[in-house]
């Protein structure tokens, strides 16, 4: 199973970002941050989500987040699906913290247990037929609208979604260009896919 064992944001202070990530969410060697060589605008393509198991630690998380300096985009609330939020990091990554759950069952915690990148494509049946054949299996598949491949349970999971879908989930508008700055560690080999999004080799 092809599996991604980290995720490279890029940043204009890397130092900087790595006291902030380090400080809200401590997601250890699932991320990485480097210095940003290329120029971006607007919105960036993906977010990152974190999956925790109730609202209070969405909350924790979230609070930490800001604390350490990022900004709301949206507030934690209740929904349909559960309960998240929103938040930009200072550099300018967008960071959805979620759970299916609609009640606390006990003590707040920040306990990640799933961290998901999703991809805004422009074409969802494309993007998927090209992971694919580069190995990675499809866990869950929406027609058109999303799709969800198989990761290993420490890792992060990919998923898929339109890129004007995603944008409105995330609360943002749609419009950006220039890099993505965020690269993909993981054992699928090294190469660029339909919408721009750099894959690297796994680094220990």
């Amino acid at each position: 199973m092809t599996a991604i064992d980290s995720i490279t944001i890029e940043a204009p202070d890397p130092a900087a970002a790595t006291a902030f990530y380090d400080a809200a969410f401590g997601l250890g060697d699932r991320l990485r941050v480097r210095g940003a060589t290329s120029p971006t605008s607007g919105f960036r393509g993906f977010t990152l989500s974190l999956l925790v198991s109730q609202p209070a630690d969405a909350d924790a998380l979230l609070h930490s987040a800001l604390d350490a300096g990022a900004t709301t985009v949206k507030p934690g609330a209740r929904s349909l699906w559960g309960y998240g939020g929103v938040v930009q990091a200072p550099d300018g990554t967008l960071w959805k913290v979620a759970t299916s759950s609609r009640k606390d069952t006990g003590p707040a915690t920040r306990d990640v247990e799933q961290v998901v990148l999703l991809l805004g494509t422009t074409d969802i049946t494309e993007s998927k037929r090209f992971y694919v054949e580069r190995g990675l299996s499809v866990a869950r598949s929406f027609g058109r609208k999303y799709v969800e491949f198989d990761s290993a349970s420490a890792g992060v999971k990919l998923a898929l979604y339109g890129r004007k879908a995603l944008a409105k989930d995330a609360g943002v508008p749609q419009d950006g260009d220039g890099s993505h700055r965020i690269a993909i560690g993981a054992d699928a080999g090294v190469f660029t896919d339909p919408d721009g999004f750099e894959w690297e080799g796994a680094t220990v």
